[in-house]
């Protein structure tokens, strides 16, 4: 059962740990624009909209 709605603002932990990768991953993914992952400066916190996260995963989904 999901525990967020469309609109939460989520952590750089939470997102990690959504996505299986390292809090460190996700900021070399910001600075290197590596992937479309969407996220908001807030002063100096990063966070990231929930419909945004699974829309990168949505994006990164292959089907054969």
């Amino acid at each position: 059962m999901n525990q967020y709605q469309t609109n939460d603002l989520l952590n750089s932990k939470q997102v990690s740990s959504l996505l299986g990768v390292s809090i460190q991953t996700l900021a070399i993914w910001r600075c290197n624009k590596r992937y479309n992952l969407k996220y908001i400066k807030v002063g100096r916190y990063v966070r990231y909209r929930y419909a945004d996260v699974m829309e990168f995963v949505d994006s990164r989904t292959i089907s054969l």
